[in-house]
C-alpha cells in the first residue's frame, strides 16, 4: 500500500509562491506516474500536473508557464513549484501516484493540503 503525506500549503499573497511536496512510501516511487489535483470549494477536482517516469510532464492548461511537477526517487518526494498565484489557485491539493501511466485516475491519494491565495 502506498502512502502520501502532502506538505508545504498555506497563504500566500496574489502573485506569490509556494512549493508543495508529497513524501511517498510503501512502494516503488521510481516507477510510479506521480501527480497533483485540487480541488476549489463548490467545485470538482481538477488535474493539476503529471509527471511520468520518463520524465514526460503534463500541466492543466490554467497553470501552465506557472507550475512546474518535478520528483525526487533518491527521496521518494515528488514537488510542485507554483509561481504567480493567483486567488483562483485556491484549493486543497492532493497528491496522487499510479503505478501504471495513469494521469486522470491514480490509484493512490494524499489526505491534502490547503493553499489559500489572498487578494
Amino acid at each position: 500500500q502506498v502512502q502520501l503525506v502532502e506538505s508545504g500549503g498555506g497563504l500566500v499573497q496574489t502573485g506569490g509562491s509556494l512549493r508543495l511536496s508529497c513524501a511517498a512510501s510503501g512502494g516503488t516511487f521510481s516507477s510510479y506516474t506521480m501527480g497533483w489535483f485540487r480541488q476549489a470549494p463548490g467545485k470538482e477536482r481538477e488535474f493539476v500536473a503529471g509527471l511520468r517516469r520518463s520524465g514526460s510532464s503534463y500541466y492543466a492548461d490554467s497553470v501552465k508557464g506557472r507550475f512546474t511537477i518535478s520528483r525526487d526517487n533518491a527521496k521518494n518526494t515528488v514537488y510542485l513549484q507554483m509561481n504567480s498565484l493567483k486567488p483562483e489557485d485556491t484549493a486543497v491539493y492532493y497528491c496522487t501516484a499510479d503505478k501504471g501511466l495513469s494521469l486522470v485516475r491514480p490509484d493512490y491519494w494524499g489526505q491534502g493540503t490547503q493553499v489559500t491565495v489572498s487578494s
